[in-house]
């Protein structure tokens, strides 16, 4: 069995309906190896002009992705899950297409496990994941979880 040492949570903007299910199945994943987890928030351009707005940044700031992603609720909800688990974790942001900065993101760090959530889809959409978690279960140079929100 492989050892895991870094695991890549990729959260986007609707995760925020499954932040239970993404933070207990990187519980599940990092927990017992002991690997230390990487909350990975990436933001549209649009995105991330309307959560540092919304977030007291103001228009037109300098604030960081890193400075975004660190104050967004979906974070700070599965931060606190993590540190209730005894999970240690980092926050990194990014701002770009949401796979290809996660694709990224995940060859950058050397990463042994991605995990990224997916929404409920109609009958004949059930084939398909979505574009992003598609592209990234493609793509990504290791396993991908994906975690389907709860009905």
């Amino acid at each position: 069995m492989m050892t895991l040492e870094t695991v890549l949570l990729a959260v986007g903007p609707t995760d925020h309906d499954r932040v239970d299910e993404l933070a207990e199945a990187v519980v599940e994943i990092a927990g017992p190896s002991g690997a230390s987890v990487v909350l990975a928030h990436v933001f549209t351009p649009d995105q991330f002009d309307q959560a540092a707005q919304r977030l007291g940044f103001g228009g037109g700031s300098e604030a960081s992705p890193e400075e975004v992603a660190n104050r967004h609720d979906t974070i700070r909800t599965i931060g606190d899950i993590l540190d209730e688990a005894g999970v240690e974790y980092t926050i990194r942001g990014r701002v770009g297409d949401h796979a290809t900065e996660i694709i990224d993101l995940s060859r950058t760090l050397d990463v042994d496990r991605v995990v990224v959530g997916g929404r409920k889809r109609s009958p004949s959409g059930k084939a398909v994941f979505g574009s992003v978690a598609q592209d990234i279960m493609l793509e990504a140079p290791c396993p991908v979880t994906f975690v389907k929100a709860q009905d």
